[in-house]
């Protein structure tokens, strides 16, 4: 491998830049459909509001993009293909955390070990879609869309937010970026803006005391017609009603210390808008932080896995401490769009692959592992295979947490039952 050989695959690498962010960008504009996106470098931050009914339970989706390896995350010790299959970067059983009878804990989960021993972490094995797709943007739009076979652009977050007649324009909101991902695409109305702080009108300060520029805007828009008129008169709503969340506090709370980097960053401003209680259902967080490894996953020593389970970690770990109590009605689930190969390749890394492990943490939450987690084969072509459908992990979160129809967020899916949810 050479300095200028790409970390990540050509197709993810090309492809980061635009896909969700820039194809339907021109589209979604003369729809007057926006979008609930932050940008914090990689990481995109979206909302799903309902700003003036009461805050309830708040479900925090976190997208791994790039296909994180679940078996570096959480290592099935026992498996003895594991370790044959991997040489160069396997984890060696005497540097795991939590280590029960079959897996263990990456080390540089360790921030998260306190919640862990608190039963407020679950991992579920061998998840993922109903059958492999290795490309990206095809199984990202697959996995957000949740509903195979439909021609209908609709993910499963706008169904979820949808199931009522609340069209508030918060529902939801995005920050930095004007498309949103797949699961929040569809009818429900969405607000555009760069960050917390810049959702605000300009020149409507300290210094237009009596409000010219508020009123003028609303005079010029009131009576608008069209897409524009509704774009306008739904941004001025949006504005106003999202003050709550403006004036919180830009310093986290219990003295939670955040990592200096796009994931940190995205959690800080998801606690800012919990605490704005503007009604928020569902914020996702999505986070392209380099799991796209086929190249220098490394050791613990060094490499990329180490850098992103670090920053993983110790951001959620900040975001339950800043939230406090906050965070009794807040869960969060992680999720890839696939996982790796069971063997390494030649560069020390790992080529795309099927299932993968999903995190659920907080409120709500019943620790521990769940799934079925098959003996790995060592071969050149072996994945994780599929035993849980992703949807059965989310449809169990959100009728129990957000009190939500399945049927209706995952249409003709039935879920299992999962366990990891306990209200």
């Amino acid at each position: 491998m050479t300095e200028n050989t790409p970390t990540c695959c050509q197709e993810y690498a090309a492809n980061t830049g635009m896909s969700r962010r820039s194809l339907l960008k021109s589209g979604l504009a003369a729809a007057g459909v926006g979008v609930s996106t932050s940008l914090f470098g990689s990481t995109f931050l979206q909302a799903s509001y309902g700003a003036t009914r009461q805050a309830g339970n708040v479900l925090v989706l976190l997208s791994l993009r790039g296909a994180s390896d679940g078996l570096s995350l959480v290592v099935p010790h026992t498996d003895p293909a594991y370790y044959a299959a991997r040489p160069g970067i396997a984890i060696p059983k005497a540097a795991l955390l939590a280590q029960d009878a079959t897996f263990g804990l990456h080390p540089k989960l360790a921030p998260l070990l306190p919640m862990w021993d608190a039963g407020k972490i679950a991992a579920v094995h061998a998840t993922g879609l109903p059958a492999p797709n290795r490309s990206h943007f095809a199984a990202m739009e697959e996995l957000e869309d949740a509903d195979p076979g439909s021609s209908a652009r609709v993910g499963w977050i706008n169904r979820l937010i949808g199931q009522d007649t609340y069209t508030h324009p918060l529902q939801a909101i995005g920050m930095g970026m004007s498309v949103p991902i797949t699961a929040l695409y569809g009818p429900q109305r969405t607000v555009s803006a760069y960050s917390v702080d810049s959702l605000a009108l300009a020149g409507d300060d300290q210094w237009d005391t009596a409000h010219r520029r508020r009123t003028s805007m609303n005079t010029m828009w009131a009576a608008a017609g069209g897409v524009l008129g509704t774009g306008g008169r739904t941004a001025l709503s949006a504005i106003t009603d999202f003050g709550p969340v403006r004036s919180t506090s830009t310093t986290p709370a219990n003295d939670a210390s955040y990592p200096d980097g796009d994931l940190g960053r995205a959690l800080q401003a998801a606690a800012r808008i919990v605490r704005g209680n503007v009604g928020t259902d569902v914020i996702a967080v999505d986070h392209d932080g380099g799991w796209d490894m086929h190249t220098g996953l490394g050791t613990l020593d060094d490499g990329l896995m180490i850098r992103c389970a670090d920053e993983l970690a110790s951001a959620l770990a900040a975001f339950f401490t800043d939230l406090g109590t906050l965070g009794d009605k807040v869960t969060v689930v992680t999720i890839s769009e696939f996982g790796r190969r069971v063997q390494e390749n030649g560069d020390f890394g790992l080529d795309h692959g099927y299932g993968n492990v999903m995190f659920l943490l907080g409120a709500g939450v019943k620790g521990g592992h769940y799934g079925t987690m098959p003996a790995l084969e060592n071969s050149l072509d072996a994945d994780v295979p599929v035993t849980t459908d992703y949807r059965s992990v989310l449809a169990e979160v959100v009728t129990k947490r957000l009190n939500a129809s399945s049927a209706a967020v995952f249409p003709g899916f039935t879920p299992e039952t999962i366990g990891a949810i306990l209200v």
